[in-house]
């Protein structure tokens, strides 16, 4: 089994120049907590969470609808691609904390996959699900 097989291909996107309003409203709209930043031609730029908002426009006193999404973004996210073992994109959840990766091809974001695709085939569920509580045990302490 690969990553294919498990990623949803359905990717909600925004690109650099977007308000970060927007970003929050698609967040909201789509109930995910974080969007693969890309160019126009789909390259990937970056990532932006619903942390990210919060922290670098909201906290900061900046207006969400005069700050492009650039501005707030992750510039480095972690991605797998679609040949990936499910159960190596399950330890780099793991190991750097976060619930969904970007699936990319010849750098451009071909799908999402999140702890609960992985959770629901059983023969990752062990290794999703201790992901899982290490993550959610890690934002308890922040």
């Amino acid at each position: 089994m690969q990553i294919r097989d498990l990623m949803n291909p359905s990717v909600v996107s925004i690109t650099p120049g977007e308000s970060t309003a927007l970003a929050a409203r698609l967040l909201a709209r789509h109930n995910i907590g974080s969007i693969p930043v890309c160019s126009e031609d789909g390259h990937l730029r970056g990532i932006v969470t619903d942390r990210d908002i919060v922290l670098r426009c909201v906290a900061a006193e900046e207006d969400p609808s005069q700050t492009p999404v650039r501005d707030v973004m992750s510039k480095t996210c972690i991605t797998v691609s679609p040949e990936d073992d499910p159960r190596e994109a399950t330890r780099l959840m793991s190991s750097q904390q976060v619930r969904r990766l970007p699936v990319v091809d010849d750098g451009k974001v071909v799908g999402m996959v999140s702890l609960g695709d992985l959770a629901v085939t059983h023969a990752f569920d062990m290794e999703a699900s201790k992901a899982l509580s290490e993550i959610s045990e890690n934002v308890k302490h922040h």
